[in-house]
Order: structure tokens, then sequence, then C-alpha cells
């Protein structure tokens, strides 16, 4: 298995959207439109094993010091394999590029955000409040098992 890193191009949203279809029917994903991909299309980050797309991660800025991993995928069948680990690297790094100062992350996967140097802290004192415009479009509005986690660059 060789898995590459890219940025994607338009050409790709309709592989990501049938990769990312069944955690948003589950709830554990947002949905995206076309239109909102294609808008934030320079903030993905794609991981690809040949010509097949195996997971994604967004990298959406809230300010000049703040970011927020988003919509973070990995095929089933790739899972356990280190590519979402470098998906969020490749993230941070670019973060860092940037010259943001903090990547948070909201989540059900607390362990592997920890893993890469993530801490958890209360919701309440996310940052930005401008983050919780997202909220209202979830299935399990208002009562939200994710957890918040934030990373200094």
């Amino acid at each position: 298995m060789s898995i590459t890193y890219k940025k994607p191009t338009l050409h790709d949203i309709p592989a990501m959207q049938l990769l990312v279809a069944p955690e948003i029917e589950s709830g554990v994903i947002l949905p995206r439109s076309n239109d909102e991909i294609a808008t934030n299309i320079r903030s993905y980050f794609l991981a690809m094993d040949a010509e097949k797309l195996v997971g994604f991660v967004a990298l959406h800025i809230h300010s000049p010091s703040l970011a927020e991993l988003r919509s973070m995928i990995i095929d089933t069948e790739y899972r356990g394999r280190n590519i979402g680990s470098t998906l969020v690297e490749n993230a941070c790094e670019e973060g860092r590029r940037l010259g943001l100062k903090e990547v948070l992350a909201l989540t059900y996967q607390q362990r592997f955000f920890e893993r890469l140097g993530f801490i958890e802290i209360p919701k309440e004192s996310i940052p930005e409040h401008k983050i919780w415009a997202d909220c209202i479009k979830c299935k399990h509005f208002p009562v939200c098992n994710e957890v918040s986690l934030i990373k200094t660059l």
C-alpha cells in the first residue's frame, strides 16, 4: 500500500461525498453541500491509494489565530494505518505555515486526537463562539456527546 496525500480539485467532490455519506447518515459528520465543499476546496487534504480516495480532512480557518479540523473521514478498510494521523499532521503543518496559533477538533474520537497532542477543553470555552453556528445543523443538536479538543501549534 502506497498512500499519497494531495490537495483536491473540484473534480474530487463526488468521491468525497460518496466516502463521507455513511458517516453523515449516522450523524458522526455534519453534511456539507457540493457548493460548500467547492467554496472551501482549498481547505481539504486528501489521502489516495492510487486513484482511490481513502480519506480526507479539512482545515477550516475561523480567525487569524484559530482553525478547526472538520469532516475527517478514513475509509473503513484503511483505518488503523496512520492515514488519519498523517492527514491531521499535514493540516496542522499548513496551519503553522499560515500563522495559526491553535487548531480545534470536535470529535467522538478523543483518544485519537489526544495521541496527536490535542488536549480536551470544555465546550463552553471554545474560542470564537462562531464555531457553534455549525452545531445547529447536527442531528444530535442540542444533546451532543462530542468532545472538544485543542492543539497549540
